[in-house]
């Protein structure tokens, strides 16, 4: 650096020091009398240990905006504020009172002056600490900030059929307890006792509203004072001031209402607040308790439910994480495990919903869910501005169903799709069929093994006449197998295969026989299976049923169990085997043996087919519950005996008399035999046509 250089940069130096040193320096701002403006920034402290003037003022300010007023006898107002040890009291512009720091009471005077003969250099800087917060938190949430201290306890509503704590932290319920349900589940086998189901408890349930105040308030950090209107209704308040509030209404009806009324309640808000924001945000967090024993099929029949306003009802996926932005009206928010729901059913839709669901592995609980919504049309001057219906129940046909009626009658909230109950066809035939004869036999018969039984034969009633045609089919085609036989012979090899089947066809149309008319009755019943398959799994009047050896028909019944993880047999058959699987899967055997023996031609790769899936059966349906074995188990039993019982009723020499009958008869072709008919000759004509060819090519 050379000599002109240096002698610039000094020039520089010293012209800024001069400019800094003539620059006055700014004055601390004035409260006002009135109105005082909350600071929205928070200082900068000077020192660790001592408040700055600004800092000091800073408090005044918003303990003349926030703090709790009154009119001494003077005619001076008088501002307190009572917040996490402190107790304040600010006359004009004096500010008196005490910081409470490992249990002493320090004084305003003492902590301001630091006065070391009256606390030690740390009690002062904790004291200071605990002012610079309190001013942090009067800035963000000005009045509401006296309600962000307090003593939580809790507060109880209870009918017949639920039990409520509703905590002063949040103001919300944070325990729920269904009465006329038990659970034996827990992860430590010295305390599987009997006793009540708990949807939710604690911290592991978390209602939360955002305030629309020019900064958001969580109602989460929030202390309220409980007040009991009557005996179903308790109201949560913040009281701001003597004639002002907000809070949160419940209303439990008596008797054996799973439904909550939630109301949110104001009172000369509008005032207070001084917002325009419309923007009223609810959060809700719960992680899902387990109440079942098998965890993995509770596991797959739980996830997040939400319904659009006027439309469908949709899920987060059961078995992976998944997170979903709705921005759509919601009319309502489901947490659902196989058994019981709760359901935050607004009375005006949410405007917009993000949901996330998150599996919870080796816990108590199942999985994580959290839904964020948001409604655009809070109004405070309302003294009502929204409410909720909140349902904590089981998931009950018949119960959700009826809420349509009770809970809102201006539209059909869609709660049994809660319920998985198959796709359309299916869950037709389960709700228009299976569900009320369930439903009308349990008013009489308390035994559901006995249902399930009576329920078996109603449906085999119903499908007799399929079945019957099935087996009469069968029947022609095995009178048939000796000429198909002799058919086949006559005419082997592959450039008969034309012949063949033309034969075969002037056989079947001759003994007005069709071979497709055995399959298509048995293809008819398949749904009624599918749906049953559907049914029992989510039934809960079979849950705790116990049935002959099954403890709890809607849980696998095992009679030999291990503990271990082998790999591949626990992942996919589980640590124990199910009785009523067993049964189901020999009769499985014994049924497809029957059907081999009716049927004419079957290949021996298909036998072995037939055989190999009961076994398949066995390993998939070991782990379902007790219930839905029984059903399939006794299903496959009385076709059993329907099978022997139509043999002494459809002989052989029956149908080959008719047969005969038939065949003596003008024929009339059916559609089915015509186009086969037609089939065949334009499939001879191409092959001729192939024969031409290559008989010119030689």
């Amino acid at each position: 650096m050379d000599k002109n250089t240096l002698n610039g940069l000094l020039l520089m130096f010293a012209v800024f020091a001069l400019f800094m040193w003539l620059t006055p320096k700014e004055q601390a701002p004035q409260q006002g009398a009135e109105n005082p403006e909350v600071t929205t920034e928070t200082p900068v402290a000077t020192t660790t240990d001592a408040l700055s003037p600004t800092e000091k003022d800073w408090l005044v300010q918003n303990i003349a905006a926030n703090g709790k007023m009154q009119i001494a006898a003077d005619s001076v107002r008088v501002y307190t504020l009572n917040q996490n040890g402190m107790n304040l009291t600010l006359r004009g512009d004096s500010v008196t009172g005490t910081v409470t720091v490992s249990g002493r009471d320090l004084t305003w005077a003492d902590i301001v002056a630091g006065d070391l003969s009256k606390m030690t250099v740390a009690e002062q800087r904790e004291a200071i600490a605990k002012v610079r917060s309190a001013s942090v938190s009067l800035g963000k949430y000005g009045k509401f900030a006296a309600f962000l201290s307090g003593t939580p306890r809790t507060v109880s509503l209870e009918n017949d059929a639920l039990a409520l704590q509703l905590n002063t932290k949040s103001g919300s319920i944070t325990r729920a307890e269904l009465k006329k349900y038990d659970t034996e589940y827990s992860s430590d086998e010295t305390k599987k006792t009997k006793r009540k189901v708990v949807m939710f408890e604690g911290d592991k349930n978390v209602f939360n509203f955002q305030l629309p105040l020019p900064q958001p308030i969580e109602t989460a950090d929030l202390y309220f004072t409980p007040k009991q209107i009557n005996d179903s209704t308790v109201l949560m308040a913040l009281q701001l001031a003597p004639d002002a509030y907000w809070g949160i209404e419940y209303t439990l009806p008596k008797g054996d209402s799973y439904v909550v009324r939630m109301r949110v309640v104001q009172k000369n808000m509008a005032a207070l607040v001084q917002s325009n924001n419309r923007n009223l945000g609810f959060s809700w967090t719960q992680d899902l308790a387990r109440q079942e024993q098998g965890r993995m099929f509770e596991e797959r029949n739980s996830a997040l439910y939400y319904k659009f306003a006027g439309g469908s009802v949709e899920n987060l996926s059961e078995s992976k994480d998944k997170t979903e932005e709705r921005k759509a009206k919601i009319k309502w928010i489901g947490f659902k495990n196989q058994f019981f729901s709760t359901v935050m059913i607004a009375d005006r839709p949410f405007n917009t919903a993000d949901f996330k669901s998150t599996v919870l592995q080796g816990s108590d609980y199942l999985k994580n869910f959290q839904a964020q919504a948001v409604s655009n049309d809070y109004d405070w001057n309302s003294a009502n501005p929204v409410n909720f219906s909140l349902f904590i129940g089981p998931n009950l046909y018949p119960l959700l169903s009826s809420l349509d009626k009770t809970v809102q009658t201006d539209e059909d909230l869609d709660l049994t799709r809660l319920i998985p109950l198959g796709w359309s066809l299916f869950r037709w035939i389960n709700t228009g069929v299976v569900i009320p004869v369930f439903t009308f036999l349990g008013k009489f018969i308390s035994n559901y093994g006995i249902i399930i039984l009576l329920l078996t034969i109603f449906i085999k009633l119903i499908l007799f006449p399929l079945t019957y045609k099935s087996y009469r089919s069968q029947a022609v085609m095995r009178v048939l197998a000796p000429d198909i036989k002799a058919i086949n012979d006559k005419y082997p090899g592959t450039e008969n295969a034309m012949t063949r089947q033309q034969k075969t066809m002037a056989l079947y149309s001759q003994a007005g026989a069709n071979p497709m008319s055995g399959c298509l009755p048995m293809l008819l019943q398949m749904p009624v299976l599918f749906a049953m398959f559907s049914f029992f799994p989510s039934c809960i009047e079979l849950r705790g049923q116990s049935f002959l050896w099954a403890h709890d028909l809607s849980a696998p019944d095992a009679i030999i169990s291990w503990s271990g993880n082998i790999p591949f047999i626990t992942k996919y058959f589980g640590n124990h085997i199910s009785l009523f699987c067993l049964l189901m899967t020999a009769t499985n055997i014994i049924y497809t043996w029957l059907n081999t023996q009716n049927q004419a031609n079957t290949m021996p790769g298909m036998k072995w087919m037939m055989y190999l899936m009961p076994v398949m059966f066995l390993v998939f349906f070991n782990n379902y519950a007790a219930g839905l074995s029984y059903y399939y188990f006794l299903s496959l039993l009385i076709t059993i005996i329907q099978t022997y019982s139509f043999r002494f009723v459809i002989k052989d020499e029956t149908v080959r008399a008719r047969m005969k009958e038939n065949a003596k008869k003008p024929k009339k072709k059916s559609g089915f035999m015509a186009r086969l008919e037609e089939m065949q000759r334009q499939q001879q004509a191409m092959l001729r046509e192939q024969q031409k060819q290559q008989g010119k090519r030689r």
